[in-house]
């Protein structure tokens, strides 16, 4: 196979075109220049769900996938977003947990948290990316053991949480 001085050149282009394409489209490309973008919510936000944040998903497949979970949830009349809904139940008292006080709850209310069911829910990554949101807040779920009072309390056992963590109180 043999290719002639033109044949070559249309090669070249194409791929120079992709180079130049994947430079200018990869996903988390930094912005030079201009001004931010401010952080809005997606179209698929409501205020009745304050659970959703534009980068919900992590990227298109990560939005894609939680746009399907809501449209999913909706159809079948389930919360797809049961444990940040705050649906599970009435609001706990979360300034009972040692170094929680009236700020950080405000904080964790605004993310959608209101239950010591939903901390205590929470898987390690999660616990990372609601640690992520938290703002001035941030290393505070890991250092205070806020998930693991939570665990006590979320369960009734108060005996235990006062053995572990002292007087039951507010933070």
């Amino acid at each position: 196979m043999t290719f002639d001085g033109n044949t070559l050149i249309i090669i070249v282009a194409v791929l120079a075109a992709l180079v130049l394409a994947f430079l200018l489209l990869r996903p988390g490309r930094q912005r030079i220049g201009g001004k931010p973008r401010p952080d809005a919510e997606p179209y698929v936000a409501s205020r009745d769900r304050p659970y959703m944040r534009a980068n919900e998903g992590g990227g298109v497949p990560g939005e894609v996938a939680a746009a399907t979970t809501d449209v999913a949830g909706e159809v079948l009349g389930v919360d797809a977003h049961q444990a940040l809904s705050g649906a599970s139940g009435d609001s706990d008292d979360l300034q009972q947990l040692k170094g929680v006080g009236p700020k950080f709850v405000a904080r964790l209310r605004e993310l959608g948290v209101t239950s010591f069911a939903q901390l205590a829910a929470f898987s390690e990554t999660e616990l990372a990316m609601l640690d992520d949101k938290l703002g001035p807040f941030r290393g505070r779920l890991a250092r205070d053991r806020v998930a693991e009072q939570a665990h006590y309390l979320a369960r009734g056992d108060v005996d235990g949480f006062e053995e572990k963590f002292g007087k039951l109180g507010g933070g």
